[in-house]
């Protein structure tokens, strides 16, 4: 029953991704509530031997000129041994790094975690050949799994 449990929400983590790959985004949902799926993000980032350049209250922002806005928290991470290799490819591609995740919950209530894809950078900055694009995204896969597991 266990591992039924678990090809279930391995599936629904596919069609999530596939069905958000359009765009370049790579969108998970989550199990946990918004500010604990961003708070295990940034522990997973940490972990893994990333800096945390800043993490970003979209709600709190909200709040302070009066809006409304559902929980939505931003975190910008990286580090100059996965980056560099990515802008050596393509100098542009400093326009998408550091990395990103986002963590929002909607309107139903289900949080999401999503992050650009390292492909559709690559991709759009015209490298997709590029050594290191397979690594991160590899890299975000995982950081990505270990935060949606219930």
């Amino acid at each position: 029953m266990n591992s039924l449990r678990s090809l279930s929400s391995l599936a629904l983590l596919l069609c999530s991704v596939l069905a958000q790959a359009a765009d370049g985004l790579v969108v998970l949902p989550s199990p946990h509530s918004a500010a604990d799926t961003m708070n295990r993000l940034e522990l997973a980032v940490k972990q893994r031997g990333l800096q945390v350049f800043a993490r970003i209250d979209h709600a709190a922002g909200a709040a302070k000129v009066g809006q409304a806005l559902r929980p939505t928290e931003l975190l910008i991470f990286g580090n100059p041994q996965g980056g560099t290799p990515l802008l050596q490819c393509a100098q542009s591609a400093g326009i998408d790094l550091p990395l990103k995740a986002l963590v929002w919950e909607d309107a139903a209530a289900q949080v999401w975690l999503g992050y650009n894809d390292p492909a559709h950078i690559a991709e759009r900055h015209e490298i997709a050949q590029c050594p290191v694009v397979g690594k991160l995204s590899e890299a975000l896969a995982d950081i990505a799994a270990s935060v949606v597991t219930p």
